[in-house]
This record gives structure tokens, sequence and C-alpha cells, in this order.
């Protein structure tokens, strides 16, 4: 008998045994084994005698206390927590807690337990983050019992999601800072450029949204400074007034005396702006460059106690990214470092939620603070394929006042609800709602909220209808610029929020049918196509659908399925061996139609297609793709790489007067 044998045969006396005569045979495999089993005698034993180390974990990233979860032995997940010290809040590499993994194993002794030790159910915790998929470097703002938060856009339009919460948890996109196209001035960034780093501030009434205006690598001017405000938080907003000092993530500080500033890296500098904010009135300053002495950015300015508190990020927007703070008695310094920075870094190299930084406070209407932070989760450790996230996090303020971030622990994987009493009907990602029963809710810009497009469409280049998102349809017109270049335009596009997810549309092409059969030649020409998309930016994507092509011997034009990678220079494209036998795709109004549906699992697509009468059994798979990598800011080095993988719907006129529209509709 082995010691793995022994463990699931509970044989106590065995395993002292085996371990007494070669004790280096203890490994994780044999004590996640215990774990699972529970024994309360096998469990201290191993803990208390043998080598084993509590830093063991699995290729999920779970201890033995996870292991211990699915036991239903409460004696030894007592013993574990409270004389162990571990945490039935730790999440696995999907962010799975001991505590969600007693719930799913029906280890109905466990959970007692832990709701009578914390005096909570499991209901009462939100998991981090709070938003998913692209929506990297929050701020936040509170005013009376509403919070509003910003976002980067980049160059995706229209600019700077404005999201609004009652509980600070699940929010929803009301609106954007710049939603008309003319104000935008996106046309020629390339893809990671554009809106950086918005702040949110509130002053006498009105809203105000500070952002860097991050322009091509041409000089001189690399980056300006824009401030838009509004007496509405959802806007429309006033067209952005630029502030020429050099420098990324500015934000609004509003002083006791009515002076107001602007604070920008590097390190933190400020300036001072007249009443409007529109307007420098100063040179800026060097306040302090930070702790850490690395990329110091994201400056925030609060006022407490006495005390002027500045919060920077530093370390860079990747792994080794941080939050720190310093204070000062007076506005100007000097100021001096938290005995506690970081307060905010994530030093497991292996955990779930990485690369956190990029920080904002908010106090609450009855005085507690928290801090929401950008945040990244990686596949395979490697590629954090969902963009950078907003996580967030609860602050104490010690007795010799600094604030401090979930206790010095790093980010949460889950963690008790700010106002447990709310029952929002928000959800926690405007991309995870039902679409059989989402009403539609329209930008000023003209789409859905939760959708965008790289730089502005073209005026009459999209048509949204229908009054909820079961009938959602979208009306796209072609654009003239492939898919790779930054003039492409009328890309549709929403947040990848999820490793597994799908999405999917019919496609409908209207008079595609000649009145002696085949193509009519003046609804889709040579080279046109449309179908659906994941993308990150110009440089990086993966199309599936439909691509018309002329027979090399009769030249009529037939219809092909397709995929393409684009990855960085190279093209991979498979296309069909046969065309597309049309008249198997006509719908009841007559008209081309074939649903198209992208399967993601991590890394990996797989592309179907059928009849849009059929049933969803019907797909049938045209191709799959075991890695791409590429759609996330870590592959191809080419341009600004900060933004996320994204997913949704394309049409590709190409350079010819005659309008091609392809109608989207059944969007899931």
């Amino acid at each position: 008998m082995d010691l793995l044998d022994a463990i699931n045969k509970n044989d106590i006396d065995k395993i002292k045994e085996i371990l007494i005569d070669n004790p280096s045979l203890i490994d994780g495999e044999s004590f996640f084994a215990a774990g699972k089993v529970g024994d309360i005698n096998v469990i201290r034993y191993l803990v208390e005698y043998s080598r084993i180390s509590l830093n063991e974990y699995d290729s999920e990233h779970r201890n033995i206390l996870h292991y211990a979860a699915m036991s239903n032995r409460a004696d030894t997940f007592e013993y574990l927590v409270c004389k162990c010290g571990m945490s039935p809040f730790e999440g696995d590499i999907n962010l799975v807690t001991p505590w969600k993994l007693a719930i799913d194993s029906e280890s109905e002794d466990i959970i007692k337990w832990l709701q009578d030790k914390y005096h909570h159910s499991y209901d009462d915790y939100y998991q981090n983050p709070i938003r998913r998929g692209m929506f990297p470097d929050p701020s936040i703002c509170r005013v009376g019992g509403d919070y509003y938060m910003v976002n980067s856009s980049f160059i995706f339009f229209p600019c700077i999601p404005i999201s609004h919460s009652t509980d600070l948890i699940n929010w929803e996109i009301i609106g954007y800072a710049i939603t008309n196209p003319e104000w935008a001035h996106l046309d020629e960034l390339e893809g990671g450029r554009g809106f950086w780093a918005p702040d949110i501030s509130y002053y006498k009434g009105r809203f105000y949204i500070t952002a860097t205006y991050r322009l091509n690598d041409v000089p001189p001017t690399y980056r300006r400074q824009i401030v838009v405000s509004s007496d509405k938080p959802e806007g429309p907003y006033s067209e952005p007034a630029f502030i020429d000092e050099d420098g990324i993530d500015p934000s609004i500080f509003n002083d006791d005396d009515g002076r107001r500033y602007m604070l920008l890296n590097r390190g933190a500098r400020i300036l001072e702006l007249d009443e409007t904010a529109t307007r420098q009135i100063s040179e800026a300053k060097l306040l302090y460059y930070g702790d850490m002495k690395r990329a110091p950015e994201g400056p925030h300015l609060y006022k407490k106690d006495g005390y002027y508190y500045l919060l920077l990020a530093e370390g860079g927007t990747g792994i080794g990214h941080r939050v720190t703070i310093s204070r000062s008695k007076t506005l100007m310094g000097d100021y001096e470092p938290s005995p506690y920075n970081p307060i905010m870094i994530q030093r497991d190299d292996n955990a779930a939620i990485r690369r956190c930084g990029h920080g904002d406070l908010v106090e609450t209407l009855d005085g507690r603070w928290y801090m929401v932070y950008l945040c990244g989760r990686m596949v395979d450790n490697k590629w954090s394929i969902l963009g950078r996230e907003t996580a967030i996090d609860p602050v104490e303020w010690t007795s010799d006042g600094w604030p401090v971030v979930n206790s010095g622990d790093g980010p949460s994987a889950m963690q008790l609800k700010p106002y447990a009493d709310i029952n929002s009907n928000i959800s926690n990602s405007d991309t995870n709602t039902n679409y059989n029963s989402q009403e539609i809710r329209l930008s000023l810009a003209g789409l859905p909220m939760d959708y965008m497009t790289p730089r502005p469409f073209e005026d009459g280049a999209v048509k949204v209808t229908g009054s909820d998102k079961k009938s959602l349809k979208l009306d796209i017109r072609g654009s003239r610029a492939p898919l790779s270049s930054v003039d492409s335009r009328n890309i549709v596009l929403k947040r990848q929020t999820d490793f597994e997810c799908s999405f999917e549309a019919a496609l409908t092409l209207k008079n595609l049918y000649a009145m002696n059969g085949g193509i009519n030649k003046d609804a889709i020409r040579e080279g046109q196509s449309a179908g659906i998309i994941g993308y990150y930016d110009e440089n990086t994507w993966i199309s599936f659908g439909v691509i018309c092509q002329k027979d090399n011997d009769s030249g009529a034009c037939n219809l092909y399925m397709y995929v393409q990678e684009h990855i960085g220079l190279d093209d991979i494209l498979k296309i069909s061996g046969e065309p597309i036998t049309i008249e198997d795709y006509r719908n009841p109004n007559g008209d081309f139609s074939i649903s198209l549906k992208m399967e993601i699992s991590y890394l990996k697509r797989d592309f179907y297609y059928k009849k849009i009468e059929e049933n969803t059994d019907a797909y049938v798979l045209f191709d799959h793709k075991d890695n791409v990598y590429y759609l996330c800011d870590e592959a191809v080095k080419m341009g600004k790489r900060f933004t996320g993988a994204l997913m949704g719907m394309y049409a590709y006129q190409g350079d010819t007067d005659k309008e091609f529209r392809v109608l989207f509709s059944k969007i899931n």
C-alpha cells in the first residue's frame, strides 16, 4: 500500500508508518487527497508532523482548504481556517473560493459553520472583478447615494463610458463623455491611443470629466488633456476643452478655498485651473515623484482630517503594478510616503487577479471608504485576453491616519457587499444580461449602451432598431477600408467579459437572389464580405462570415464561408472548398440569411453556421482555432496595446460607390 492508497482508505496508522520511514513521500497530490477525504486526524498529522507546506497549490491554484470544502467535514474545515489561518475567501484560478466549493458540493455542515462564524450567507458577498472585460483605469465619485464611474475607451466611440451604481457592485453604463463624432478626433489615431485614464468629479452642481487625449507618435505633440462637463451624469457633455500640458492621467481636485487644480504624471504634478476647469492658469509643479520611483502615474488627491492624501499608481500597468499613498499638511508639500505602501499589490504570481493598480478612493454616505482599481486576469499565466478590468475593495484607516486596502492582503476574490440591503436590478456587467428580456437603451451616439465602434462610424452607416434585446437589429453599411486599416469603419463591438462565452448573430443580405438564379451582381460584388468578429485592434482580429468571389471558369460570383486571422502583418485565411448553395438560405422574406456563431473557451475559438430557422442543434462547425493569443495586450508588439478582446459584427464594402448593407439580427 502506498501513501495515496493509505490516505484514500483513511488508514492513519499506515500513513504514519510510511512517512516515518520516508518523510519525503508527502506531496501536494497526497495532501489534497487527504483534504478531500477530510479526516481530522489525518489532516492534523500531516499539518503538524509531516514535511508538507500549507502553501501547496494544484494546477488550478487550489489549496488544501479548497479540497477540504468538498469533504463536508466541518471539524477539518474549522481546523484549517482557525488553527492554520487559511481563508475561505481565497479564489482559485477561476476565482472559485472554498466557500463556493462547499456550496457546489452540498457540504451542508461546512456551509452552516461558515454562516455561523462570519454571520453572513454566501449571497451577502460579491466577487471581483466588479466590471469585467475592458474597463480599465477606473475613477469614481459619489453624489448623495449614487456612485458614478468612468473608464478609458481609447479609440473606441462613443468615448469614455459613464457607469452608475447605488451599491458599488452592480453597475450599468448610462452615458458617455463624448458622443458627437466631430468632437472625438479619433479618425487618424492608431489602436490603443485616444482617450486614456479619465477622472470624474462633481463640483457646484456639475459633473466634470477629464482625460488624456493620446495622439500618434508624431512630433511635436503627443499628449493633450481634455475637460468636459454636464449638469447630468449621463450627459450630454460640453465640447471638449483642451489643456496643452504634457502628461497622462489627469484628475481634478477642488480645494476647500474654492481653487481648482489638475494633477498629471510623471509622479504627481499640479497646475491650477480657472473656475470652469477649462483653462490652465499656472505652471505645473511637481508635488511628489512617488514611493517606488518607477512609472508613477494616475495621481488623485483627497483632503481628510487636515491632511492632503496623494494616491499614485506605480510600477507600470503590467505585472508589478501597485497603488501607493503619501500625505502632507499643505497642498504643495512636502509629501511623506505611507509606511504601509504599497496599499494595493498582488504578491501571488499565480493568482487569478493580477496587475492591480491605478486606483481611486470614494467615501460612502455613512463614512466608510472603498477603492476601485484596475486588475487583469490571465490565461496560462500569460495572456490577459479580457483586458484590464475594475475591482473594488474596502479601505480601513489606521490609528495613525493612513488608508489600508483590504487589510493589506492585496485584491480579494470574494468580499462582503457594501450594501447588503440593496436589491439592485442592475446587471454586474452590461454584456451579461438576458437578451430575451432586456430593454434596449441607446447612447446619444445612437448605439446600444454596451456597444462601440473603433473610431466614429460614418453618418447613416449603422442603423439600430428594436425595443428590446430580443428584437435588436443592426443595419450596417460596409466599410470602404479593410479591417486591418485605421480607416476601417462601422465595426460594431461589445466587450468580451468571460473566458468562456459565445457570440452569435444572423446575417441577412437583401436582394441577393437574381431573377434567373444565382447572385444578383447589384447586391454583392467580388471581395465584399460580412460576418462576426473577435477584435482587439486593426492589427489583431479574427473574422468569420461570408465572402463573395468570382468563379475562375465561369466568372460568376459565388458566396463562400471563410475565417480570417489577422496577426500583425500576417493573414491566415480559410475558405470553404465549395461555394454556399444560396437557395438553402433563402428566408421567408426572400432574402439570404445565415446564422453565425463563435464559441469562446479561453484561447480557443469554434466557428459555426446554420440556417436561420433551424434550432441550435443544427449548427455546423466550420473551423476551430486553438490559440487566439493575439487578442490581448501581451501579443503582437505593434502600437499601444492597452485594451482587450471584443466581439461583434462587421461588413466590408471595398472601394466602390455602390452601397453594400448587411442586416444583423438575433444578436446574442
